[in-house]
């Protein structure tokens, strides 16, 4: 029988000889305040101790927990301010953040508009699925209060398109899938200034009367279709509205993220 200590065989150590980092103490201090926060220990608006108790708390120099502080703040984990009366305090974690991080990277990568919408066709029909599968008297009514609001939003156009993405987001937040809300919030600013500009430039037209009246069609349906539970007819129907959308939202001149972002 091996006399090592258990963890010593434990296979996805590194490798006799190879280098291994050593985190910073600043990297230490924020991944330890940064465990408090997601765990809920710590919560939003919540003060952190005072400099001098930190500085005792995790014996380091002031210039290692001030960086440790940059860090956290960097990812909008914490606010600081400065001053006599300053100091820091929590925010919980903002997929809005997120959202804007997965932006940029999107635009860095040129990624195409059509990109965006075809990983929107896959997500959404999907998360649609889900709720007509789970929806309860709750959700329904939510949905119900969601197209009223729709609908006495039908006569001011971009108005009328802001909650029209609010209902999308709606749907994919009541599917009750934690992941995909995530993914669905990372896609929400693109497809929400898409249609605000193409609604700006075509409203008065043909083909925005034609694009409003099935939108607010396919939402009344897929409702109904939720509340009786019909999974597959639910999801194809929103497939095929998403499909539609895309076709009335292409824009020659506007075909990548970063054309329209920027």
């Amino acid at each position: 029988m091996s006399t090592e200590p258990a963890a010593w065989r434990d296979r996805s150590l590194p490798e006799v000889g190879r280098r291994v980092r050593v985190p910073k103490m600043a990297e230490i201090v924020a991944d330890y305040v940064r465990r408090q926060i997601v765990r809920g220990e710590l919560r939003g608006g919540d003060a952190l101790p005072r400099e001098a108790t930190l500085l005792a708390r995790f014996d380091v120099s002031r210039p290692t927990l001030r960086e440790a502080f940059r860090v956290l703040e960097s990812e909008g984990l914490i606010v600081v301010r400065r001053g006599a009366n300053g100091g820091a305090k929590v925010q919980e974690p903002d997929p809005a953040l997120a959202a804007r991080q997965a932006g940029l990277i999107l635009q860095h990568r040129g990624t195409t508009l059509a990109d965006v919408d075809e990983a929107r066709i896959v997500l959404e029909p999907q998360a649609v699925g889900l709720l007509a599968e789970r929806a309860d008297a709750e959700s329904v009514a939510r949905l119900r209060a969601a197209l009223a609001g729709h609908d006495a939003a039908a006569h001011e156009p971009l108005r009328s398109i802001r909650v029209h993405v609010a209902f999308h987001s709606l749907l994919v937040e009541l599917a009750g899938n934690r992941t995909l809300e995530l993914l669905a919030r990372l896609l929400e600013q693109i497809v929400d200034q898409a249609n605000v500009e193409q609604v700006a430039s075509t409203v008065g037209t043909p083909a925005h009367a034609r694009a409003s009246r099935k939108g607010f069609s396919a939402h009344h349906l897929v409702v109904d279709l939720i509340e009786a539970g019909e999974r597959e007819a639910a999801a194809g129907l929103w497939r095929r509205h998403l499909v539609e959308a895309r076709a009335y939202l292409e824009r020659p001149h506007v075909t990548t993220v970063l054309d329209l972002m920027a």
